[in-house]
Protein backbone atom coordinates (compact mmCIF):
# COMPACT_ATOMS: atom_id res chain seq x y z
CA UNK A 1 0.00 0.00 0.00
CA UNK A 2 1.38 3.41 -0.95
CA UNK A 3 0.24 6.57 0.81
CA UNK A 4 1.50 10.12 0.47
CA UNK A 5 3.06 11.65 3.57
CA UNK A 6 0.35 14.32 3.55
CA UNK A 7 -2.44 11.73 3.56
CA UNK A 8 -0.60 9.60 6.13
CA UNK A 9 -0.80 12.37 8.71
CA UNK A 10 -4.56 11.96 8.90
CA UNK A 11 -4.52 8.16 9.09
CA UNK A 12 -1.31 7.31 10.92
CA UNK A 13 -2.98 5.10 13.51
CA UNK A 14 -4.63 2.98 10.82
CA UNK A 15 -1.39 2.74 8.84
CA UNK A 16 0.48 1.54 11.93
CA UNK A 17 -2.20 -1.11 12.54
CA UNK A 18 -1.87 -2.31 8.96
CA UNK A 19 1.91 -2.47 9.22
CA UNK A 20 1.59 -4.47 12.47
CA UNK A 21 -0.74 -6.86 10.65
CA UNK A 22 1.95 -7.48 8.01
CA UNK A 23 0.81 -5.14 5.24
CA UNK A 24 3.54 -3.38 3.28
CA UNK A 25 2.98 0.33 3.98
CA UNK A 26 5.13 2.78 2.00
CA UNK A 27 4.93 6.52 2.44
CA UNK A 28 5.63 8.63 -0.63
CA UNK A 29 6.61 12.21 -1.25
CA UNK A 30 5.86 13.59 -4.73
CA UNK A 31 5.12 10.03 -5.87
CA UNK A 32 8.53 8.69 -4.81
CA UNK A 33 8.80 6.15 -1.97
CA UNK A 34 10.61 7.60 1.04
CA UNK A 35 9.58 5.57 4.12
CA UNK A 36 8.46 2.00 4.79
CA UNK A 37 6.47 1.18 7.93
CA UNK A 38 7.40 -2.20 9.37
CA UNK A 39 7.00 -3.96 12.68
CA UNK A 40 9.86 -4.12 15.16
CA UNK A 41 11.03 -7.62 16.05
CA UNK A 42 12.41 -7.65 19.59
CA UNK A 43 15.83 -9.19 20.09
CA UNK A 44 16.11 -11.94 22.71
CA UNK A 45 17.72 -10.86 25.98
CA UNK A 46 21.08 -12.23 27.16
CA UNK A 47 19.55 -15.08 29.15
CA UNK A 48 17.48 -16.24 26.17
CA UNK A 49 20.49 -16.03 23.86
CA UNK A 50 22.55 -18.04 26.35
CA UNK A 51 19.86 -20.72 26.47
CA UNK A 52 19.78 -20.91 22.67
CA UNK A 53 23.56 -21.26 22.47
CA UNK A 54 23.57 -23.95 25.18
CA UNK A 55 20.86 -25.90 23.35
CA UNK A 56 22.79 -25.71 20.07
CA UNK A 57 26.00 -26.84 21.76
CA UNK A 58 24.21 -29.77 23.41
CA UNK A 59 22.68 -30.81 20.08
CA UNK A 60 26.06 -30.61 18.36
CA UNK A 61 27.74 -32.63 21.12
CA UNK A 62 25.06 -35.33 20.86
CA UNK A 63 25.76 -35.74 17.13
CA UNK A 64 29.50 -36.25 17.54
CA UNK A 65 30.59 -39.88 17.58
CA UNK A 66 33.82 -40.84 19.27
CA UNK A 67 36.60 -41.20 16.73
CA UNK A 68 39.29 -43.87 16.87
CA UNK A 69 42.59 -42.74 18.30
CA UNK A 70 45.60 -42.49 15.98
CA UNK A 71 47.22 -45.71 17.24
CA UNK A 72 44.15 -47.75 16.29
CA UNK A 73 43.27 -45.96 13.02
CA UNK A 74 45.14 -48.59 10.98
CA UNK A 75 42.61 -51.17 12.15
CA UNK A 76 39.98 -49.32 10.13
CA UNK A 77 42.16 -48.92 7.05
CA UNK A 78 43.54 -52.46 6.69
CA UNK A 79 42.03 -55.89 7.04
CA UNK A 80 43.42 -58.83 9.02
CA UNK A 81 45.50 -59.86 6.02
CA UNK A 82 47.25 -56.47 5.93
CA UNK A 83 45.58 -55.35 2.70
CA UNK A 84 43.46 -52.22 2.41
CA UNK A 85 39.94 -52.92 3.58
Amino acid sequence: MRVSVTDAKAQLTELVRRAEAGDDVILTRHGQPVVRLTTVVPKPDLAARGAIIAALQAAAAAKLAPAPDAARSQDYLYGDDGLPG
